[in-house]
């Protein structure tokens, strides 16, 4: 059964569309396939067996530790997205891990050394595989160059649209957003304190702009945030 769930795992994800049944069916047998909940962590950079890792379903959080043992949410990792070592090398001066935020995830993942193994076979897949990742490291330069440039309540109005627009349904002029963060973690996402991420939602809450609970985030216009 895990084996037939592991290739449409693959086929479906459009890093690996280009293959043949054949090379998907390989790659299945150096694949893991792994089910964590809520709280569990799943990933150090610090391992000793370093990975590449696929979301198949649910969400995780990236978080990076200071020398000081500082927690920063490096980044929100959602269905269909890669983590781990991204870049084919392992960074020895990386201080992070990645822990579930939804109560049930599903991960594949590759030892590195077989998936560089995989791309050096696959042209055609490692020009995807650098594509992909290019797209996501700009993504994260960008949310960087917002944290630098806007205040507290501009970054957390562009992070509620940016979720919303990702992972919210939309119900008339209302975008529903399943709440799996806790302000603690909104609060390191934006690089502000949870009092002031508090203070902020209850504005909106007060304003009408946003509906806020421990299960959902409804935004009543996105224009007006």
């Amino acid at each position: 059964m895990y084996e037939d769930l592991k290739y449409w795992y693959l086929r479906d994800h459009k890093l690996f569309r280009t293959l043949s049944f054949g090379e998907i069916k390989q790659l299945c047998i150096i694949m893991g396939f792994k089910k964590a909940q809520k709280g569990e962590i799943i990933y150090f950079s610090s391992s000793d067996v370093p990975r590449i890792f696929l979301l198949k379903k649910g969400n995780i959080k990236i978080v990076a530790v200071d020398e000081n043992g500082n927690e920063t949410i490096k980044d929100i990792i959602q269905k269909g997205d890669l983590f781990g070592e991204l870049t084919l090398e392992v960074d020895s001066q990386a201080n992070e891990y990645a822990k579930v935020l939804s109560d049930d995830v599903a991960i594949c993942s590759f030892l590195l050394s077989d998936f560089e193994d995989v791309l050096l076979k696959n042209p055609s897949l490692a020009l995807s595989y650098t594509k992909f990742v290019g797209l996501k490291m700009k993504r994260i330069k960008n949310s960087y160059s917002n944290l630098i440039s806007k205040d507290a309540k501009s970054r957390l109005s562009l992070f509620l649209k940016d979720w919303g627009e990702t992972e919210g349904k939309r119900i008339e002029n209302r975008i529903v957003i399943e709440n799996y963060l806790t302000q603690n973690d909104i609060a390191q996402i934006i690089c502000t304190s949870r009092q002031t991420t508090t203070q902020l939602l209850n504005e909106m809450v007060v304003n009408g702009k946003i509906v806020y609970n421990r299960k959902e985030i409804i935004i009543n216009d996105v224009c007006s945030l």
